[in-house]
């Protein structure tokens, strides 16, 4: 798998390149991965909201410093597509944690450029996104997270128990969960990962 991990990095994008990469296909009207109206929509709904998070979201003190402080050199490479609603909601979020350190460094793939990859990093038998997978330097994983924060996830087993799928009604329920959550379910989980890294709680 490191070989995979190796080339994927050597496609990857930095978050500067990937929102380049999502103004580009807004003003084609096109998206990644397989074309379709819903997930051209989805992109440039999604180009919005991470702008507007870019530019509204701020680390408190103490979130700032967790990751600030954080001594282990780390790569964040993340799975995702532009059509990914929990990606809008997360990417931003990714990247100030990663702005927050030196030892962090933050990249980007596209998962249906990078199928057999994805597969060793499944959710539940499915190629759920964004994933976070956490890397040394020599390209060990250390850890995985998402595609969501418990919470988040939570809500949506809950919805499908009751519903039997995830529909437009429950996106938009997610969406003002989103909302309200302001990325601090996303910082709190990622903080605790950074800690038990740290201290080597993690064995890979």
């Amino acid at each position: 798998m490191k070989e995979q991990l190796s080339q994927s990095l050597e496609n990857s994008f930095s978050y500067q390149e990937y929102m380049d990469l999502m103004e580009d296909l807004v003003s084609a009207e096109s998206t990644t991965g397989e074309i379709n109206k819903d997930r051209v929509d989805f992109t440039a709904l999604n180009h919005k909201r991470s702008r507007r998070l870019n530019k509204k979201l701020l680390l408190s003190e103490a979130e700032n410093s967790i990751f600030n402080e954080l001594k282990t050199k780390q790569i964040w490479l993340v799975i995702t597509e532009s059509w990914c609603g929990d990606a809008a909601q997360t990417l931003p979020v990714l990247n100030k944690l990663a702005e927050a350190s030196e030892n962090i460094d933050l990249k980007i793939i596209l998962r249906d450029e990078h199928p057999e990859l994805m597969d060793n990093f499944l959710t539940n038998g499915t190629r759920s996104i964004p994933k976070l997978i956490i890397l040394t330097p020599d390209l060990e994983v250390i850890t995985t997270w998402g595609p969501r924060t418990s919470a988040a996830t939570k809500l949506v087993t809950d919805y499908k128990e009751k519903f039997g799928k995830i529909d437009a009604e429950f996106k938009a329920q997610l969406q003002l969960w989103y909302n309200k959550d302001k990325g601090s379910s996303i910082i709190n989980e990622l903080a605790e990962v950074a800690r038990k890294i740290e201290e080597q709680e993690v064995v890979y």
